[in-house]
């Protein structure tokens, strides 16, 4: 779909602030005769300036050279418009109301879209859970701060592929809204699904790549068969890594900084299985300098692999179970010469509770430390540095 991968913008005063100290500057001339140079700065020539010396030709110097600035990537957990959420989708505009500051305040802000959306179709036989949410849940997002949704999930096709056409349509006019949405992950075959969303932060690029590894028991689950393929619709899948590790290799070479969403794990589970350390580490070998997850609806450990950075689980955001959450706020320092490396240089952590009402609040007090403590204990599970 073309609205899956492409161009969204944070708009940023500093040109227009130097324009306009300029302008400032041009306008505070005084109409006053300007008073005479003193001697030393006369404009006549050096006595050893001939009229006949030849002109200066030596190079000026170059100017000093410009490191681009951190990006700030907020990631948080699933989100989907079940249940008490539901009503909210009436007024998109604040239907995150809560934790859409924090989302707001980043650069580039990812979530996990844990739904399907759009209209018609009917829900999967033999799936238990089956959720569905109008085209206002990409109004929602987009409203809160979020600039990029994956729906390579086990919950996108809920509603079959033949809901999936709408699911595009909306992810089109979405990209094309204001403010803009990348909706990624899906798509109306593999190129579609695996396409990046590209943001622009100053001039550095942060390529987001989304594919789900969640490895679902056919005979219980039908969304082994969602994967998207050459002439098929469907999710980008990541049960064979190949295609998601030529991606982010190629999305290496373009991109300053390379962020790869998966829904991977096992539910319930704190620690990262061995398949999702395995997978971490590929990714990074890969290219990716930031590898972020969600599916076990638990939180799981953050921290340094190499010269990456991951995030296993950030379990659920705004969700009809309370239980911890919270935002990741990731400063990256973008590579500052061709054949080199973004590299994350400070972390943030947004420590909140899922409510009875199915948004995230912010942590105080007691609260606030216990969720620093569970997120160090969770790093440690994890292997993380």
């Amino acid at each position: 779909m073309t609205g899956a991968g492409g161009w969204g913008t944070r708009r940023h005063g500093t040109t227009l602030a130097l324009l306009a100290c300029l302008a400032l500057a041009a306008c505070g001339r005084s109409d006053e005769p300007t008073p005479p140079l003193p001697p030393s700065a006369s404009t006549e020539a050096a006595p050893d300036a001939s009229p006949d010396a030849p002109p200066d030709t030596s190079p000026d110097p170059a100017p000093p050279e410009r490191r681009p600035a951190p990006v700030r990537i907020a990631v948080a957990g699933d989100v989907h418009f079940e249940g008490v959420l539901a009503p909210r989708l009436r007024r998109p505009a604040t239907a995150l109301t809560g934790a859409a500051s924090e989302l707001a305040a980043a650069d580039v802000a990812i979530v996990n879209l844990e739904t399907s959306v759009g209209t018609g179709g009917a829900p999967e036989p033999g799936k238990r859970f089956t959720f569905s949410a109008g085209a206002a849940a990409f109004t929602a997002l987009a409203a809160a701060g979020v600039d990029v949704a994956s729906m390579a999930n086990n919950h996108a096709l809920d509603f079959g592929r033949s809901r999936l056409p709408s699911t595009l349509r909306a992810a089109r006019r979405a990209a094309a809204a204001d403010p803009p949405l990348a909706v990624i992950g899906i798509g109306a075959d593999a190129d579609d699904a695996f396409a990046p969303a590209l943001t622009d932060v100053e001039g550095t690029t942060v390529a987001t790549i989304a594919a789900s590894a969640a490895d679902q028991d056919p005979t219980a689950d039908p969304t082994a068969s969602w994967v998207a393929g050459p002439a098929r619709s469907g999710v980008a899948g990541a049960l064979d890594p190949g295609r998601l590790l030529r991606e982010v290799r190629l999305a290496d070479r373009s991109a300053d900084v390379v962020v790869v969403h998966l829904h991977w794990g096992v539910q319930g589970q704190r620690c990262p299985s061995d398949d999702q350390r395995v997978m971490a580490r590929r990714l990074v070998g890969a290219g990716a300098d930031v590898v972020v997850g969600s599916h076990a609806h638990e939180l799981q450990g953050d921290g340094r692999l190499g010269p990456g950075y991951v995030a296993y689980g950030l379990g659920n955001f705004a969700w009809y179970s309370p239980g911890p959450t919270g935002v990741l706020t990731l400063t990256v320092r973008p590579p500052r010469e061709p054949a080199g490396r973004a590299r994350v240089t400070a972390s943030r952590w947004w420590p909140a509770t899922i409510g009875a009402d199915g948004l995230a609040a912010l942590d105080t007090g007691p609260a606030a430390a216990a969720s620093r403590d569970r997120r160090v204990a969770l790093r440690e599970c994890a292997g993380l540095g």
